[in-house]
């Protein structure tokens, strides 16, 4: 009786698994992935959430909270960064090196091109350099590592669980929600960035686990750290229309400093690419020291910059040098390769700069002064979204940070033209695809395989099949009755064959044929078995579960151009 017990349980659980896999490969909004993309979100938040607390308490000590330059050039803190270096490369150099590419460029590469799948060992080195490169004030977001973070821990789970290719597609992109929501308290700017930056194209069934796993981070963080909105209290008020034309002006200015921004950091990038990482890691260290001796502001990854562009009557030239000091530490910092994100120091340079535009044209249109703080907000918005080819994301992004609507429409009105300049007039191309062709990482599909990875195997692969043994007369007399099912076969070396019968017109006489079939586990998607077809646009494979002896279906060329000219792919 427990033995039956057993083997019930046993064929209950085979049977779940089968279903579930069977509901995932589809590309249709399913329950259980929305469920499966919650636990994962749960487990991404919770490492995104230690990775906050360690930086908060590290940082405690570490941060200066003194804008006084004196003060800080006879504080320990101003070597910080060379001491920071130091770990970073110390980290670098006890993980394989197999491991060591990292960031936000990194986990396109790996969703364009392997469906999300993110090795486990590269979490610990993107874990503990992201926070000594934050904990030394380096100017570098807290968004890169939560990122790389969120994906690493939601695609391992789903490879843990042996979820479908095309979902684990859909796992990281809710791990990188998770982790964004987690940071900034933001669910929909996640989401958005999400599909603007990574997936780049929006499907229904994509939305829900991705939303639910935003929502998930964002409800992480409020319980942890409180329901905070960053910069609610920069001062915002409602701008005359008879402003825009100024808005507009200052759109184009940013524009300007957008792309020198994202060609200098390039430039920067592929230059330390040929130099080893110590040379890099140390010029960055002191470059930083000394940009921190003279402009301290400039330190960190955004806050103390927008600080200082928010006090009461700040002076033009210490903005202006703080906004050459911001970007010569960020570009040090990110172009030599330390680990980190961009988005921080895009806010403190947009601050930086939204706020020196205003007060020029505060100098022409004294009406302009009440606003400062809007220009303040607006600017920190363009430089996101106008550097990261993200204008959609920086605009959500920035509302929810301030809590505020009334940004919305004047940040369209700035966006647009520093969008044109940067990228149209400009020919300024996107930071990340640009980093990833430095690195030389592959993020090109065509759109036919792109669509094929939405579509696990088992959505379309034939479950009527039989396999027969090596008897000429009994194949026949199988294939003769087989009644469209396929015929499989093993040969003497264990490899798998199709048998055909083919009637030779002649004589009437069918013939026996055969020809060897590839096989692809049921957990990978239609591309795979595109590229095997593909060759010569004819022919099956077997699709098999959990060992390439349990064969559970078969997908001939024929089945996989009708799903093409379906137009479901």
């Amino acid at each position: 009786m427990q033995h039956l017990v057993k083997k019930t349980y046993l064929q209950s659980c085979k049977y779940l698994r089968t279903t579930l896999r069977d509901k995932l490969s589809q590309a249709k909004i399913s329950g259980q992935l929305c469920l499966i993309a919650l636990l994962f979100a749960l487990a991404a938040t919770s490492v995104i959430l230690l990775f906050r607390l360690l930086l908060q308490w590290m940082t405690a000590y570490t941060q200066t909270q003194s804008l006084n330059t004196t003060e800080f050039i006879d504080d320990w803190r101003v070597l910080l960064p060379l001491f920071g270096a130091i770990l970073i490369w110390l980290v670098a150099q006890m993980g394989s090196s197999r491991y060591k590419r990292m960031g936000i460029a990194y986990v396109m590469h790996r969703i364009k091109m392997h469906y999300g799948k993110i090795p486990l060992p590269s979490a610990p080195a993107q874990f503990f350099q992201a926070l000594f490169a934050l904990a030394s004030n380096f100017s570098v977001g807290k968004e890169g590592p939560a990122i790389h973070l969120g994906a690493v821990s939601a695609s391992y789970l789903a490879e843990k669980f042996n979820l479908p290719d095309n979902s684990v597609r859909i796992m990281c992109a809710s791990g990188i929600a998770a982790g964004i929501a987690a940071i900034f308290n933001s669910p929909l700017a996640a989401v958005i960035f999400v599909f603007e930056v990574f997936l780049r194209e929006y499907k229904v069934h994509y939305f829900f686990p991705i939303m639910i796993s935003a929502i998930c981070g964002a409800l992480s963080s409020q319980l942890v750290f409180g329901n905070i909105h960053e910069y609610e209290h920069i001062g915002v008020l409602h701008i005359p229309l008879s402003q825009y034309p100024i808005l507009a002006v200052c759109g184009i200015a940013i524009g300007f400093v957008a792309a020198i921004f994202n060609r200098t950091l390039l430039a920067v990038t592929d230059t330390g690419q040929r130099w080893p990482l110590i040379y890099r890691l140390g010029l960055a260290g002191i470059v930083t020291c000394i940009i921190g001796m003279l402009l301290p502001q400039a330190l960190g990854s955004g806050e103390l910059a927008i600080a200082a562009s928010i006090t009461e009557h700040p002076s033009m030239l210490l903005l202006f040098g703080l906004l050459v000091g911001k970007i010569i530490a960020t570009v040090a910092a990110l172009g030599l390769g330390i680990p980190g994100g961009i988005i921080g120091p895009l806010y403190g340079i947009g601050a930086v700069l939204g706020t020196l535009l205003a007060m020029l044209a505060t100098s022409l249109f004294p009406d302009v002064a009440p606003y400062i703080g809007l220009y303040t907000i607006i600017g920190m918005s363009a430089m996101m979204g106008v550097c990261l080819n993200a204008p959609l994301a920086a605009l959500v992004g920035m509302l929810e940070l301030t809590n505020n609507a009334s940004i919305i429409l004047p940040s369209m009105v700035v966006v647009i033209p520093a969008f044109l300049i940067s990228h149209q007039v400009l020919r300024t191309k996107s930071i990340f695809y640009r980093q990833m062709e430095i690195m030389g990482l592959d993020y090109k599909v065509s759109p036919i395989k792109l669509g094929l990875q939405k579509l696990g195997v088992r959505a379309i692969m034939d479950r009527r099949f039989v396999i027969v043994g090596h008897n000429d007369e009994l194949l026949l007399e199988v294939l003769k009755r087989a009644e469209g099912r396929s015929v499989l076969s093993r040969d003497h070396q264990g490899n798998m064959q199709m048998l055909q019968l083919e009637l030779q017109v002649s004589n009437e006489v069918s013939t026996l044929t055969r020809h060897p079939i590839q096989g692809v586990a049921d957990t990978a998607t239609l591309k795979e078995v595109y590229d095997i077809l593909s060759r010569e646009r004819r022919g099956e494979v077997f699709i098999y579960q959990n060992n390439i002896s349990e064969i559970v279906g078969v997908i001939s060329w024929a089945s996989l151009q009708k799903q093409i000219r379906s137009g479901q792919v």
